[in-house]
Parts: C-alpha cells; structure tokens; sequence
C-alpha cells in the first residue's frame, strides 16, 4: 500500500520548492522517496524527477497545435493524462513498492478547485490503493492583508471540498512573512481560524466596497469549520519535520526501517519480514495517538522564531553553525592523522 502527497497550490506558492526539500529530508533520513511531476509547463525541475509528464505532453505543443492559451492548454494536458491514466500507472508499478510518492501538479487553482480531471484521477490512485494526502500550499504574505486573507480561506476550503482527501493546507514561506508588514494579530489567529468577526474592522477600512461579500464568505468558512493552516519553512529542518509527521499522521502512514538498523526500546523484532509486513507498535501508537512534539508543533513557537526574534534566532544559528562547521573540520584533521605512513625498511623486506 503505497502512501504519498498530492501537492497543489497556486503558481509562486512554493510547491516545487517544497517537493525539493522533501526529497532532501527523505534522503537524509534513508526513507524511500519518488516524485512525480504532473506539470506539463514545468520545464526547470529543481528535484529528481521519477516520473514526468513531458514524456507524455507538453504544454507548448498543445498551445501551438490547438491555438490555445496557457489556462486551456492546461486543462487539456490534465484531461489528455485522465484519458491515458494507463500511461501513468504503467510507470508507477516500475517504483519501488516502499517508495513515499509526491504528485506535483500544476499551480492552475481551478484544477484543485473545480475541474474534474485532477480528481478522477485521484481517485483512479486511490482505487490502485494509493493512500494520499493533499498538501494545499499557500504563500504566508497573504495573512498580512485580510482580505487576502479571506481569498485564501475560501480558495482552501474549495479544494478541502473537492479533492476529498485528507487534507492539510500549510502556509508556505513563513520565514519571508516579515518582508510584507506586521500582522494584526498573533499568527495562531490565521493558523487556527477561530473567530473571523475580529476582521471586520480591517475589511471595512482596507476594501469597504466589498466588506459584506468577505464577512459573509467568513462566516461560510466558520460554519463548515473545517479549514485550519501549518506552517512552513523549506529551509528549516525543524519545520520540515513537523510537516512530514502531520502529513504522515493524516495518512496514516508509519515509516519502518530497513531490518540492518537499529530498532528503539519496547518494539516489535521482526527484522526477517520484508519493510510492508514488519509491525513497530511504538511508531503506531506514538503517531497516531501521542500528541505532535518538537520545536515547530507550536504556533507560538513559529511566530517566536520567524517574527517576534528572527534576527536574534538567525544570530544563533550562525553561531551554531560555524561551531558545527568547526567540529566538522577538527573531526576531518583527527582522521587525516590517523592515516599510517609508509614505512620504507618494511617496503625494502618485503622486496
């Protein structure tokens, strides 16, 4: 049963940049990873790429044969891969069984929102007994403006609504979140969208025309209650972390070792079975019943590190890594004078 991520989002809300360090994490924690990349106009992929729909259509061919626009010639290449499903799926088998699968769609938010291509063939996934989660990317800026704010609850909820997955909407970038203003309120505002009445005064002074239209599109989004935000950023391990045992405990998925680690206190030995058949009852229960743990599984901790002391936490962490690139340096020194040196009487007896 493999397990994976549709990841989607509008253009510019780092999805590609996200399947990158993923990749990155994945490898460095030697757990099995492919990505799939379902962006016919995605020409400059920054990670390796096991599958890529170019080999099947490109968006420039069909722009130029059928005369279409960028948006068409979208929805026609997401159509063109739902009516060849079969071309995907071949080459899906070839991956390693025990392979994490990222799915990197288009940034066009209609096919997340309304378009049925990308959902039949999530559910074509599914019935080949993929479990899947949606990653819904959003860029952390829009908080700072409320009424962008609002469009990205309602763009949230949308694909929450249609992709009838698991669901996980992230606020992207959040370490660039400075570069854009203060927020209005503490960031667990905008992460855990509670109570969206305390927007009214700033959508009555920064877009008065339409300030009915958005405070009723919040009170849609609180009635069905389901829309809620992690944060994101790539470049923080921590964060990364974070994510991956959200998203892995919204799946379900418990990763188990290779039989040649080393296996935590209290947990069941059966390193003769194969990776799909060997049970880890501490993984389990703490995934899918202990609570989030660790330095970013706080909101109030990411708003500490990114905006209340990001110059301070930056300070540190260079220090930190200049003592790390030190160690590094010294630990090389130690092992390049460990190297025995040739010894020409031995050499001369020999000969």
């Amino acid at each position: 049963m493999p397990f994976g991520e549709v990841v989607c989002g509008s253009p510019g809300s780092g999805k590609s940049t996200y399947c990158h360090g993923k990749h990155q994490l994945f490898t460095a924690l030697n757990r099995p990873i492919s990505i799939v990349n379902l962006d016919p106009a995605n020409e400059n992929i920054p990670y390796p790429c096991a599958i890529d729909i170019a080999s099947l259509i490109k968006l420039e061919d069909v722009m130029n044969e059928f005369s279409l626009g960028p948006n068409g010639g979208m929805l026609y290449c997401m159509e063109y891969l739902e009516a060849n499903y079969d071309w995907l799926e071949d080459r899906l088998k070839e991956l390693d069984k025990d392979d994490y699968v990222l799915f990197d769609l288009p940034g066009q938010v209609e096919l997340s929102t309304n378009h049925p291509s990308v959902k039949n063939i999530i559910r074509k996934l599914t019935k080949d007994g993929f479990r899947l989660a949606a990653v819904h990317l959003c860029d952390a800026h829009y908080v700072t403006d409320a009424a962008k704010y609002v469009s990205i609850l309602m763009l949230s909820l949308r694909a929450m609504l249609h992709l009838e997955l698991p669901h996980i909407n992230v606020l992207s970038k959040v370490d660039l979140i400075t570069q854009y203003g203060d927020l209005d309120f503490n960031l667990d505002f905008y992460t855990e969208v509670q109570d969206l009445s305390y927007l009214e005064n700033l959508l009555n002074q920064q877009s008065p025309r339409y300030a009915a239209l958005n405070m009723q599109i919040c009170s849609l989004t609180e009635d069905y209650g389901l829309v809620g935000f992690e944060t994101l950023a790539v470049e923080d391990k921590e964060s990364m972390l974070n994510l991956m045992r959200v998203i892995d405990k919204a799946t379900g998925c418990i990763f188990v070792p290779s039989p040649n680690v080393g296996q935590p206190p209290d947990t069941v030995d059966a390193s003769h079975l194969p990776a799909s058949q060997r049970p880890n009852m501490y993984s389990l229960m703490t995934s899918a019943a202990g609570p989030m743990r660790g330095p970013r599984s706080d909101v109030r901790d990411v708003q500490e590190r990114w905006i209340d002391a990001k110059d301070e936490y930056d300070a540190w962490e260079n220090v930190q890594w200049r003592k790390e690139g030190e160690r590094v340096r010294q630990d090389a020194s130690k092992q390049k004078g460990k190297i025995r040196e040739r010894n020409p009487k031995v050499e001369q007896k020999a000969t």
